[in-house]
């Protein structure tokens, strides 16, 4: 399927993101279109700022302190970011001993510092160079401030997590070969991302939160993640769904930025503007999910 682009000319056939299906027009958000594969049912979106610079043009500091589709103030959540890599922790203690671990998309350090504190020894690779500082500077995490395609690190790593991250590769078979390098014989992956087939998106259709190109540019259910990672030479070992808490003042970032586009988004709105931003509360919806998979 060819496009026709601003000057007129037609780019190279568009292929699904997965399995290079001819994928359909789903619909449009933000002036992207969004596709659906019926070859094997992955949604995904041709944005066309997917070029070279589109990690660095896409995840800049606007996208961790100026609301939209990012954060209001990604350091105000360290607190919450630090229990989840707690969690998270002690879950991988279940499937193996505490070792080498590498947190993609890292951040500013804090899911990792949750996972330092069980006990895992912990590195991180972030595109963003201000949030990679902090880590560095502020909670004395190695963390790399690099692209994780480009990562080129000279140690393999016991596990790699993957929290929130799948959906914003704009090549996610690439991603996925690269974790499989990055692992030793039998590491695990844990991947944390959104359901596309959950009842909240289904109910909520386009106006789904999680619907926010180019930021997002994947929407995985568990089966095509499954076919991905099954696919580069990955065994799924558990899945399940997190526990998950959110700062007010995040929803009602993000709830501002879908206003103009439902009813629904402009009421809850305005039921969180009575509620103070700085208090936590835990996510309701139930379109989050978790999976560990082990390289063969």
């Amino acid at each position: 399927m060819a496009r026709q682009v601003a000057d007129g000319s037609m780019n190279a056939a568009i292929r699904c993101s997965l399995c290079e299906g001819e994928p359909r027009p789903a619909f449009e958000k933000h002036g992207i279109l969004i596709y659906d594969c019926p070859r094997c049912g992955h949604r995904f979106a041709h944005a066309p700022a997917t070029h070279a610079h589109h990690v660095e043009h896409t995840y800049d500091d606007q996208y961790f302190m100026g609301g939209g589709a990012g954060y209001p103030n990604y350091l105000e959540g360290s607190e919450l970011l630090v229990a989840h890599g707690r969690r998270y922790g002690r879950l991988l203690r279940r499937y193996a001993p505490a070792g080498r671990l590498l947190d993609v998309g890292a951040a500013a350090g804090f899911v990792l510092a949750g996972l330092r504190s069980e006990g895992w020894d912990g590195y991180g690779v972030e595109p963003n160079a201000r949030m990679a500082d902090y880590a560095c500077a502020t909670l004395r995490i190695p963390v790399a401030a690099s692209a994780f395609e480009d990562y080129r690190p000279d140690l393999l790593f016991d596990v790699l997590t993957l929290v929130q991250v799948m959906a914003h590769f704009v090549d996610p078979t690439k991603a996925v070969a690269r974790v499989y390098d990055l692992l030793v014989p039998g590491g695990i992956c844990l991947v944390e991302t959104w359901n596309v087939r959950s009842w909240t998106a289904r109910l909520l259709g386009q106006r789904w939160h999680e619907y926010s190109p180019p930021s997002v540019l994947q929407w995985f259910a568990p089966m095509t993640l499954d076919r991905l990672f099954e696919s580069r030479g990955f065994a799924r070992i558990a899945r399940g769904r997190p526990s998950k808490w959110i700062m007010v003042r995040h929803a009602q970032s993000l709830l501002a930025h879908k206003a103009q586009e439902s009813v629904t988004a402009r009421l809850l709105t305005a039921v969180l503007k009575a509620i103070p931003g700085g208090l936590q509360i835990p996510y309701p919806a139930e379109d989050l999910f978790w999976t560990l998979y082990r390289k063969r």
